[in-house]
Parts: structure tokens; sequence; C-alpha cells
């Protein structure tokens, strides 16, 4: 191998004290990001997967793990080493007017999931009885004081908390009681059937699990924090252990309306569906679970979501951003990040608002501009003036560009079936 490469097998985590307390301190741009990707939609998709086609799709998260920790350590790897994030070195290497058209692609994609997270809080409220003119705005309002009021170090705290709370759908999963024969047996077998519903849902499970914002967010946060090159060990560290966790939560919602909703032939469009159809069958502790993961997803992504824009937006302008600006320092990442919090909730509070439609419209949004932040990536982290010896290696490279390949085609499909459906 090149001495000129990065060699990525090189460090290993040594078993003791300080090496525990060195990961703590870095811990959390990996976890967060990768967990804020289960969002209302990524749920809504896990739970049609999983009542429509019983265990069929589980194989199908076992390659999703790979192409995600391949895409987050990427961009991770390059916050550590220039300490600048994904916009900022796009802006720099291929200048201002092609920055410009993408963070207009990111700016309505972002604005556009922003709606969906508001509109699983609406849904997830009301399964417990609460009018969605009461959970969004106090929604809202929550997620704008905790980052506006708060430090980098105090937001990242809460982020933690959050992601620990879907464990919920872990044991909703449990209280379900799934044929694990079966459920190992389809985790290890892939199955393909070339019907169009079935290769769109697959798609779907698919080309959900990574979105533009999680790169530019995730290098913002290592930037952010002050991670450098010494700390990068750990960083992988937090990176795979986030993208592994992550992947477990798709898999229990999955495994929940698998071994419930698909067996009695009961038929959902939406997460709140699932929700509430697993209370007869399930017990409703596993209903109110898998309710409040939603409640608590949907939250979490309100909060990243904007913040991630605001993050993307101004370092590809080039303004001021970070939580540990203040607003005077930094208004525009402040009113940009209000303004998205603002218009997000606000749509979702008009009568018979068009919610589908605009989930639709964020995954086509998604899906065109997913392929050029990879091949943007690559470019980048392959770039010698830029990473040195942590540039990719020739196998690293292999994999990475087999991974960006597939999720281009992958992405262009979802952008076409969601137009042909």
């Amino acid at each position: 191998m090149n001495r000129a490469t990065v060699r990525l097998r090189r460090w290993r985590p040594r078993p003791s004290w300080p090496a525990l307390v060195a990961f703590l301190a870095i811990v959390g741009p990996g976890i967060i990001t990768a967990n804020v990707d289960n969002d209302a939609g990524g749920i809504t998709t896990y739970s049609l997967a999983g009542a429509r086609y019983g265990y069929l799709l589980l194989w199908a998260l076992i390659p999703v793990t790979f192409a995600l920790v391949v895409v987050q350590e990427m961009c991770a790897r390059m916050g550590a080493i220039t300490g600048k994030g994904l916009a900022d070195l796009i802006r720099e290497n291929f200048g201002v007017r092609l920055t410009f058209f993408v963070m207009i692609g990111l700016l309505v994609a972002n604005l556009a999931n922003t709606m969906a997270e508001f509109s699983g809080i609406a849904a997830s409220g009301e399964i417990f009885g609460v009018s969605k003119y009461l959970t969004v705005p106090l929604a809202a309002l929550l997620v704008w004081w905790l980052v506006v009021k708060g430090s980098y170090r105090q937001v990242e705290k809460i982020f933690l908390v959050a992601s620990l709370f879907y464990v919920s759908y872990v044991l909703s999963g449990l209280l379900a009681r799934p044929e694990w024969g079966q459920v190992l047996h389809h985790t290890v077998t892939p199955t393909v059937h070339l019907r169009p519903a079935f290769m769109t849902m697959l798609i779907g499970v698919i080309g959900t699990t990574i979105a533009p914002w999680m790169q530019f967010y995730q290098q913002s946060a290592v930037v952010d924090k002050g991670i450098s090159a010494g700390d990068y060990g750990y960083c992988r560290t937090d990176v795979i252990v986030g993208c592994i966790t992550a992947i477990i939560v798709a898999f229990f919602i999955t495994l929940t309306t698998a071994a419930t909703l698909n067996v009695n032939h009961i038929s959902i469009n939406t997460a709140e569906d699932a929700a509430l159809a697993l209370r007869p069958l399930a017990g409703r502790y596993a209903s109110y679970l898998f309710a409040f993961g939603l409640l608590n997803a949907s939250l979490f992504a309100a909060s990243i979501l904007p913040l991630a824009t605001a993050y993307s937006v101004c370092e590809g302008i080039g303004w001021e951003r970070g939580l540990n600006y203040s607003f005077k320092e930094a208004p525009e990442f402040y009113g940009l990040y209000g303004g998205l919090i603002a218009l997000g909730a606000g749509f979702v509070l008009i009568p018979r608002a068009p919610l589908l439609v605009i989930m639709y419209l964020s995954q086509v949004a998604n899906g065109i501009l997913l392929p050029l932040v990879l091949i943007f990536m690559l470019a980048l982290i392959n770039n010698p003036a830029l990473m040195g010896r942590y540039r990719n290696s020739r196998t690293f490279n292999a994999i990475a560009w087999a991974t960006v390949i597939i999720m281009i085609v992958l992405t262009l499909a979802l952008v076409v079936t969601t137009f042909v459906g």
C-alpha cells in the first residue's frame, strides 16, 4: 500500500480507561447523524416494507450498513483532517456558482424534509390524543430554543440522549414476538422479486438510508467539535457505532410490522397507521412505544435538518456559522435555522396540506442531489493537497466508488419510480 494513502487498519482502540475517556470525549457526530436518518420518512418506509412484504427485505439492511459506513467515514475524515465543512471545500475547489446550485437543491430538499418531520410530530401527538395545533407549535419553539440558547456541547448532549430513545423500537419489536427462525433466514438470504412494487420498495429501503444532508451535517459537526487528525481513530469508531445502531433500529421497525401487520394482512400507508394498528395485535404498550419512537425521531430530526441546512448554506456562502457563535455574531446562521423551522411547522398547520406530496418531492430532491454530492466527496478525499496521507487507499477507493455507483443507480431509480408512482 502506498505510504501517501491512509491506512485505515492501523488504528486500533486500546482497551484502557484513558482510551475509553478519549472516545467518550469524541463521540457524538457519527451517532447523532446516523440515527437522525431514522426520521419520519425513514420510519414510514421501514414500516411499509415490513407490513407489505414481511421479513423478505431484512437482508437489504446488511449491504446498506456497509454503504452508510463508507460514505459517512469519508466525510468525517475530511472534517477531521482539513478542519473545514463539506460546503466550504466544495466552494473552494469547484467554485461559487456550482456551490450555489448545490445549496439551492439542499435547501429545497431539507425544507420539504423538515415539513415531513413536523408532520410526524403532529401524527404521533394525535395518537396520544393531543391536537397538532398544540404539539407542532410547542415542538417548533422547543427545537428553536434548544439550538439558539445552547452551545455545541450542550446541544450535542441532548441529541445523544435523544438517540437513546430509539430503543423503544427494539422493545416494540420484542413485544411483537416475531418468528425468530424466519427472521434469521431472511436476514442472511437475499430475496428479490422483479415485480415493480417490490423493486420500488427495495429501492426505497436502500435509498432512504443515505441522504445529502447527512454528509454536510456530520462534517460540519466534526469541525465544530474541534476533532483533529490525532483524534480521528475515535471519530471513526463513533461513525461505525452510529451506523450500526441506526440499522439495528431500522431492522426492528421492519420486524415489528412484519410480525404483526403482515401476518394479519393489515394494510397501512404511514407510520401513524402502523402505531395504531399495533394496538390490538401486539398490545397497547407496543403501540405506544412505536408512537413514542415516531415522536422522538420526528422531534430529533426537526432539530437536526434545519441545523444541517443552516451549516451548509452559510459555509457555501462564506457566512459565520456554528453553535459556538452568538446570534449577533452569526445572524444569518440563526435566522436561516429559525426560518426553516417556522416554514416547516407552519405548513403542517395548514388544513389539508399535501404532506404526502411534500414527502415524495423531498425524495426526488434527495435523489437528484445525492449522486452529485458523492462525486464531489470522492474528488475531494483523493486530492493530495487536501488530504495528504489521509486520502483513500486503492482498496478503499474501490469500495467507495462501488458504493457511489450503486447509490447513484438506486437514487435515480427512486426518482423515476416516484414520478411514475
